[in-house]
């Protein structure tokens, strides 16, 4: 087995692939040979040591999604065979859930490894026309833009159609999201927010870049550009109704705040702002709010809260409403260069690790 270590806090230079003895599953679990590791920004932060709440202290392995094929079941086990297609229960790589067979990490047990242990009852039949190259890569994206707009803005329930703008466009999240609002409801307006004007072009002509506008906000020298006048005209000075933001901090999410209306709500669900001082006064006259999101709100409620998300998820992947964008994919030696990758943030889509 091959699996990548975190040994100390760092850069890229900190991401190790060593090889194990492969390990047996025991009673009622199962084997997974992954064949898709999808690589998120908290893997980027927990090799930092700015995600200790996801990956404990080091050594560790970094990964909270992954997908593959059954190659061993352990005793006991009978709905799940060797060689079914599988994806991994979105809570299964998370601090406090049963160690790997052997392991010495202190740390979380995370997903950048060749094979995986867990219980039959934590994984998923994966639909047949997903790629093997994207089985590891639907929970942080779908689920977590279902958690947050479906689960608790309730989306579902909206009266009448609403407007959702979801900055970082270019973004797997930002796409997901994109999608899992138009499987909501197609009425529903999504507008796309990008601080790149060359990704315009490229966000346009993606049919996984469900989005009604696409908005531009930093100009082609890094100057600001007063984005809250196309969202003004683009909803008729109504404003939005909720942003889904990864960025949360500072100038940008002062804009946020003039452009909701009534009633709006901003989430931030990432990290990718600088701590700075925001006017939010204008929430007070808007009967708005900025809220917190997280994945592990929804996870952290239970099977009976997320698997109603995975299964619709699953079935609109199987059915082609939710299509995914793959960026680039990465052998598991090639961990560091995948890390700098992602650092550098001029790609659009999901990065992929690729055992």
């Amino acid at each position: 087995m091959k699996q990548v270590i975190v040994e100390q806090f760092g850069g890229p230079e900190q991401l190790r692939l060593v090889e194990l003895a492969t390990p047996e599953p025991g009673q009622g679990q199962v084997r997974v040979r992954l064949s898709s590791i999808g690589m998120n920004h908290a893997d980027l932060m927990a090799r930092r040591g700015a995600y200790r709440l996801s990956s404990g202290e080091p050594p560790f392995t970094p990964g909270l999604e992954g997908g593959g094929v059954v190659d061993a079941v352990g005793p006991g086990v009978s709905d799940r065979a060797v060689g079914e297609r599988v994806v991994l229960g979105p809570d299964v790589p998370r601090l406090g859930r049963p160690r790997q067979p052997g392991s010495g990490l202190s740390g979380a047990e995370g997903t950048y490894r060749s094979h995986y242990i867990c219980d039959a009852q934590d994984t998923y039949p994966a639909p047949d026309n997903l790629p093997d190259e994207q089985l590891g890569c639907l929970w942080l994206g779908y689920l977590t833009a279902w958690g947050c707009l479906a689960w608790k803005q309730r989306l579902d329930r909206a009266d009448g159609p609403r407007v959702v703008a979801l900055p970082a466009a270019s973004s797997g999240v930002a796409l997901a999201a994109g999608q899992i609002v138009k499987c909501i409801d197609p009425a529903h307006t999504v507008i796309g927010l990008t601080s790149s004007p060359h990704k315009m072009e490229q966000l346009a002509a993606m049919a996984e870049a469900r989005y009604d506008h696409l908005v531009v906000t930093t100009g082609t020298h890094g100057e600001p550009l007063p984005w809250h006048r196309d969202l003004k005209a683009l909803t008729d000075g109504r404003g939005v109704d909720v942003f889904f933001d990864p960025v949360g901090a500072g100038a940008y999410l002062e804009t946020e705040v003039r452009c909701l209306a009534q009633h709006g709500t901003v989430w931030v669900y990432g990290l990718l702002g600088r701590a700075e001082k925001v006017d939010l006064s204008p929430l007070i006259r808007k009967h708005a709010q900025v809220r917190g999101w997280a994945l592990s709100e929804l996870l952290d409620a239970g099977r009976e809260a997320f698997e109603p998300g995975c299964g619709q998820i699953l079935a609109a992947v199987a059915g082609g409403e939710l299509k995914l964008r793959i960026a680039e994919t990465f052998a598991l030696d090639e961990v560091r260069h995948a890390h700098e990758t992602m650092e550098k943030g001029a790609h659009v889509g999901k990065l992929v690790l690729v055992p």
